[in-house]
């Protein structure tokens, strides 16, 4: 069965009940909306994109998140890998047949290494919370909205419409997205050549995307690629939040498989 509330007694990503993570998460907010500029994600990706930071496995990344507490996260106080390990396995349980979506739950995250001193480490607003596009106007749907004021972009008439710098049906795929794991990991995974289906790219790239499969916004820029791949983006959204429970996985008795997944889908070592 999966629980209805999170750790602190509250339903899934209440940013606005009271609780001794919520003041920390609506400060984050405010850093995040303030400084995801359209200029800022062209330069992360630039700098970022040349994979020239780490050489190492999937499951060496996978260790090195054990100390990594995300906190945009009003849900989850533990770290990282038990969620990666508890996605896995709850989707694992539940699509025995899919074995790409089991490993696409182990890595949807690793790009939190974004904040490991060997990644350079950026600061949490700069890689966790809910990304959004850059270059047009930012969505009211968007968790403390209110703090995108403070945005230079925001007073830009050339990021501030509803297309922005894009073009109605573009394809998710020609939009910058605000910078973070997602896109990170995205990148790794592609540049890597990764024999993972094309959803499951989209599962990396957009599952901190909440105004879109949340709320439905932003949609006037999705192509047909995109609406086929959101659906199974809708089923893993469920065990991407449920899964953050008290269940405790046992790591060495699951990782024969996740290694199995990971050399069927992955080089031995990537680039990062």
């Amino acid at each position: 069965m999966m629980p209805h509330t999170n750790s602190f007694g509250h339903t899934f990503r209440d940013y606005h009940v009271e609780s001794e993570r919520q003041q920390g998460v609506e400060n984050f907010y405010r850093t995040n909306h303030i400084n995801q500029t359209y200029d800022f994600v062209k330069r992360m990706r630039e700098e970022y994109g040349n994979l020239d930071k780490v050489e190492m496995s999937i499951w060496e990344c996978c260790e090195l998140l054990n100390d990594v507490v995300d906190e945009s996260d009003p849900d989850l106080d533990e770290p990282q890998i038990e969620h990666l390990l508890q996605t896995a396995e709850a989707i694992r349980k539940d699509y025995p047949d899919e074995d790409w979506l089991h490993l696409t739950g182990l890595i949807h995250d690793l790009g939190k290494v974004l904040l490991h001193p060997s990644f350079g480490g950026l600061p949490q607003w700069a890689v966790v919370g809910d990304t959004y596009p850059a270059g047009c106007a930012f969505d009211k749907s968007i968790v403390h909205h209110k703090y995108f004021e403070e945005n230079p972009d925001y007073h830009n008439p050339a990021y501030n419409t509803k297309y922005g710098v894009y073009s109605e049906g573009c394809g998710l795929n020609n939009v910058m997205m605000s910078w973070g794991h997602d896109d990170y990991m995205y990148l790794v995974a592609k540049e890597n050549n990764t024999t993972l289906p094309s959803a499951a790219l989209f599962i990396i790239r957009y599952h901190s995307f909440y105004a879109l499969h949340r709320s439905g916004s932003y949609k006037q820029l999705m192509n047909g690629e995109d609406v086929e791949n959101l659906k199974w983006l809708e089923i893993f959204n469920k065990y991407d939040l449920y899964s953050k429970s008290k269940v405790r996985i046992d790591v060495e008795k699951v990782k024969p498989y996740y290694l199995s997944l990971i050399e069927k889908y992955f080089p031995a070592k990537l680039r990062w």
